[in-house]
């Protein structure tokens, strides 16, 4: 059986995420049967592999080559320039371009269907996003035109999904309608069928403490629970809401799949909290299945050779197993 090959975006040149890939690549490099292509530079591939003292060869390919590509006994990378002097180069203004050109190349591709998903590292949201996007998720969901897209943070036991996503506090009850919620949790609903093979039983948190305010308005009264019974009429598993301080108890939570919160970090918060790095950031809505680890660039920990490598280990083999 031939596998549609998985592209690999490296994404930021100042990260931990060639050096976690590394470690994952020597752990999964003769498990899987899905070959994997990395889009990036060569060069700082080159100079990590001797910094950590890898012996792998890489293969270097051009872009109409990677339907010959059967196998991960090399590390496949489609080359993109970038002026790298040393393995941890700092972020400089020409990694902006290097960045887009990596995801332009990987996009192309997917469109062509000649991979079968994106898997991207991490890039810094202030130099490379600077104020147009507020996370990687809304700058694909632009680079794609697509028109509406969720966040999933993705475990086999329990996964979590915030109505919004990169905003801050104070502008989120305002994005808390009956439109987001419903489309959100429609699409991610199709998407637990298309590729999980999955009818899941969705829970949804509210947005005040408690699901009470002093307030005379409460969108748990208003918006929340409309939205709520509404989707139920839909056919789909879904209850609550529930208050977020509780819910994340294990006899709590064991009774669903996923949990749908208001805003980021009152899901992602727990989810990390209980599953640590094994967990994976997938993007439902794009016109192909993409996933992130879940972690950031973490220049703190760059060159010591210590980042655990859970998340994109997961990561490849939600591809192996899903798609």
């Amino acid at each position: 059986m031939n596998y549609k090959p998985l592209l690999i975006v490296l994404g930021e040149p100042r990260s931990v995420f060639i050096e976690i890939f590394l470690k994952a690549y020597k752990k999964l490099r003769k498990k899987i049967k899905r070959p994997i292509i990395l889009i990036g530079s060569a060069k700082l591939i080159k100079k990590q592999l001797n910094y950590f003292n890898y012996n792998y060869n890489t293969n270097e390919i051009i872009e109409d080559k990677i339907k010959l590509i059967k196998n991960n006994k090399n590390i496949n990378i489609i080359n993109v320039d970038l002026d790298v002097r040393k393995p941890f180069q700092k972020i400089f203004n020409k990694s902006n371009d290097y960045i887009e050109n990596s995801f332009n190349t990987a996009i192309k591709l997917l469109k062509k269907k000649q991979a079968i998903g994106l898997l991207n590292g991490p890039i810094s949201k202030k130099k490379f996003l600077k104020k147009s996007f507020s996370g990687i998720t809304e700058y694909l969901k632009y680079k794609t035109s697509s028109n509406n897209v969720a966040m999933i943070i993705y475990n086999r036991k329990l996964s979590v999904s915030p109505i919004t996503t990169h905003v801050p506090i104070k502008f989120v009850n305002n994005k808390i309608t009956k439109k987001n919620i419903k489309d959100k949790i429609k699409l991610i609903n199709k998407f637990y069928k298309k590729f999980l093979k999955k009818n899941p039983n969705i829970a949804v948190l509210g947005l005040n403490p408690h699901c009470e305010t002093t307030d005379s308005y409460s969108e748990e009264d208003k918006i929340i629970l409309p939205s709520i019974k509404n989707l139920k009429k839909n056919g789909i598993k879904i209850s609550g809401p529930f208050s977020s301080d509780t819910f994340f108890i294990s006899p709590n939570y064991n009774k669903f799949d996923l949990v749908i919160g208001m805003y980021h970090d009152q899901v992602l918060t727990p989810i990390k909290s209980i599953f640590k790095f094994n967990a994976i950031n997938i993007t439902a809505g794009l016109p192909f299945v993409r996933v992130s680890p879940d972690h950031g660039p973490n220049e703190k920990m760059i060159s010591k050779n210590i980042s655990d490598p859970t998340s994109i280990i997961q990561s490849i083999l939600f591809f192996e197993r899903s798609l």
